[in-house]
């Protein structure tokens, strides 16, 4: 037994929300709290009924059956609305690139569906997130063993026990949610596992692994300007400014003032990683608003709308003036005090392979695992495009060969990359009964399914909305194409459920 329940070290709590400075809370398109977070923003709802930590234990390597080593993966259970009877369906939640949340299991527009079918809902952690602790750190060579293809057998292994510790019937389905990259597992354990999993509702999630993601900062400026067109051009200036202000040391003086740096850029000015750092952070900023844009979720908190109010008002200054002004609001609302740029400094986080680091939230292992799998950089190449040219792939693939291994190169990158594609099918998936649901605003859905012409692997494409957003608690404020989308989804589920998958029949 490597790593029993007893020796699981608990997850330091919002680490980076309260730290004096971070580079860590937006990163690569992931919040501190993982891609999902929690199922509500409504304080209301957060219901503090307990939820019970339960355990299985998992071979490490399910592709070396000699290896006999063994670790215990935590899961949870809801069976409040179990029928219990020959026909009850199990939701069975992927957890991923984060602790599994407990809120989950009470939360969140799956419970209701559950209520809905009599379903047993049940959530499973990611092997190597939360206090899902395979082995005894997270040294590179321990990190060997964190894949995707390992945590789908990780499902598939779970899923034939629970048949049996419930002594389920052969005709109980089991229906697969995840959202973000578990919305890609989702979709991807009803491919390989088609004889456990009957059906899965994939949210959000990309099926096409990219090394150079250029397309993610294309849809940030088109959701900006889905608010007003002039948004994205202010924050172009503001960006260009930049540029202009580092050339000369009282701009630099003047950026320090104004960003809230940690350290001065003079320090820095010679330093193409620390400038890159310095511009990619600048643009989380707004990539963060709106990949949550709106969403019921905690990471909801501040919208497009504001920043863009606050990047067209022209009484508050010059661009780059209103472009620090956004930088405040996300620094107040992560509670940090100074804008970390610091290259070596974010690299020394992400090399800690304690369970107790702040990178242990999720940041270095979902580091590695684009670093071995899928790539997903956000890169912005084109000195003449909004966001520069500061943060090339060169600078994320340079990330890869620092923190873990020199041989993490460029051509490393792409076999990695072509090799998950094959395996999986890309935006081509061998698979049938799978909904694939995205939002426009959301940035991820341009390496998702979101259109589809195939009535085995229907796609729900919702205008306005943004990552992961149909799976949140639903609201009466909810705009209508939302609710119609959950509304769809509950139908879709019925033909699932029925032994049938029809989607024409309710869209």
């Amino acid at each position: 037994m490597l790593h029993p329940k007893g020796l699981c070290l608990p997850l330091l709590v919002l680490v980076c929300l309260i730290a004096q400075s971070s580079s860590l809370a937006f990163r690569n398109g992931r919040h501190v709290n993982g891609f999902l977070g929690e199922p509500s923003i409504m304080v209301t709802l957060q219901r503090s009924l307990d939820v019970e930590d339960l355990w299985f234990e998992q071979p490490l390597d399910h592709l070396k059956k000699e290896d006999t080593r063994t670790w215990q993966q935590r899961y949870f259970v809801n069976d409040a609305f179990y029928r219990n009877d020959s026909l009850a369906p199990v939701f069975l939640m992927i957890g991923g690139e984060a602790e599994a949340a407990k809120k989950w299991m009470h939360e969140g527009a799956w419970v209701h569906y559950a209520e809905h079918f009599g379903a047993l809902c049940i959530q499973l952690e990611h092997r190597f997130y939360g206090k899902s602790h395979p082995t005894s750190d997270l040294s590179t060579s321990n990190l060997a063993y964190l894949s995707s293809e390992q945590a789908l057998a990780d499902l598939a292994n779970f899923v034939s026990a629970m048949k049996v510790k419930y002594n389920m019937a052969a005709t109980q389905k089991w229906i697969a949610f995840g959202g973000s990259y578990p919305g890609s597992l989702a979709a991807w354990a009803r491919e390989k596992y088609p004889h456990l999993i009957d059906g899965a509702i994939s949210s959000s999630g990309p099926l096409l692994a990219q090394v150079d993601f250029t397309q993610y900062f294309e849809v940030v400026k088109a959701s900006l300007a889905s608010y007003k067109p002039d948004c994205v051009e202010a924050v172009s200036r503001g960006i260009a400014q930049v540029e202009i202000l580092l050339k000369h040391m009282i701009g630099q003086r003047n950026l320090d003032e104004k960003f809230k740096t940690c350290t001065p850029l003079k320090d820095s000015i010679e330093n193409p990683l620390d400038i890159a750092n310095l511009f990619e952070n600048i643009a989380g900023n707004f990539a963060g608003v709106v990949q949550y844009n709106k969403d019921n979720s905690p990471h909801a908190k501040i919208t497009i709308d504001e920043i863009c109010d606050v990047m067209l008002n022209t009484s508050m200054g010059p661009p780059v003036t209103r472009l620090a002004a956004v930088n405040d609001l996300l620094l107040q609302e992560s509670k940090t005090k100074c804008l970390d740029y610091k290259y070596d400094k974010m690299i020394a986080d992400m090399k800690n392979v304690s369970w107790d680091s702040e990178a242990a939230q999720g940041m270095r292992q979902w580091t590695y695992q684009t670093c071995t799998e899928f790539g997903f950089y956000q890169t912005s190449e084109n000195k003449s495009d909004t966001f520069g040219d500061r943060f090339g792939v060169d600078f994320f693939i340079r990330q890869c060969m620092d923190i873990f291994s020199d041989r993490m190169n460029g051509k490393y990158l792409e076999q990695v990359v072509a090799q998950t594609n094959n395996y999986y099918g890309a935006l081509k998936p061998a698979t049938t009964q799978v909904l694939y649901v995205h939002g426009s605003i959301d940035p991820w859905h341009a390496l998702g399914l979101y259109v589809s012409t195939n009535k085995d692997t229907p796609a729900i494409y919702i205008e306005g909305t943004a990552h992961c957003a149909n799976m949140y608690e639903p609201a009466n404020s909810d705009p209508p194409q939302l609710k119609q989308a959950r509304n769809k989804i509950l139908k879709y589920l019925a033909t699932l459920l029925d032994g049938y998958a029809n989607f024409a029949s309710f869209t």
